[in-house]
């Protein structure tokens, strides 16, 4: 007498806790196509599928989240503004040792460039909201120089502009003119 069983393969139980590396951002984009693709060819079972689109949703969430913040919240405008004054005194460094190096100061802030290629010429007072590089505005006026950045509408001489946070006793040792 035989009996007619049927032998069932030993299904192992599909790794669902794999999902709460969905909760950091990236890594979670990545460990969720892994889970997709476990669920399909492997699994087949659509609880692991849905829980790796999960993970890809909220790495989706996280980081359209954080380019809305650092496009629009005022913390990370100031952040940029604060960023972009500081620069302006590093550039008007290198303006300053450029015109000990040449000297006359230069006539436009890419000639910065050949003593120091790292000179932040670029306003960055924008951030995210840039679409291009644009310099921060410089004029050179005889012995003399203005510098500012057009801020965050990228417009010059309009109220958001920034200028450098320069303390200066004598006001004759440096070149700046001092437009605010």
């Amino acid at each position: 007498m035989t009996t007619n069983s049927a032998i069932v393969p030993n299904k192992s139980k599909p790794p669902y806790l794999l999902g709460l590396l969905g909760l950091i951002p990236l890594v979670g984009a990545f460990v969720g196509v892994a889970l997709i693709l476990y669920a399909i060819l492997k699994y087949q079972d659509k609880w692991l599928a849905i829980i790796g689109a999960a993970c890809i949703t909220l790495t989706v969430i996280f980081y359209s989240a954080l380019f809305y913040a650092t496009t629009h919240a005022d913390v990370f405008r100031k952040g940029f503004a604060d960023i972009e004054q500081k620069q302006l005194v590093s550039v008007i460094k290198s303006i300053e040792f450029y015109k000990l190096s040449h000297g006359q100061y230069p006539d436009s802030l890419q000639q910065l460039l050949k003593d120091d290629e790292l000179t932040p010429i670029y306003d960055g007072a924008r951030g995210m909201k840039m679409t291009g590089r644009t310099l921060c505005n410089y004029q050179k006026i005889g012995d003399k120089y203005t510098l500012f950045s057009s801020g965050q509408d990228g417009i010059p001489h309009t109220k958001d502009d920034l200028f450098p946070l320069v303390t200066i006793t004598d006001s004759s040792k440096i070149g700046l003119i001092s437009a605010h």
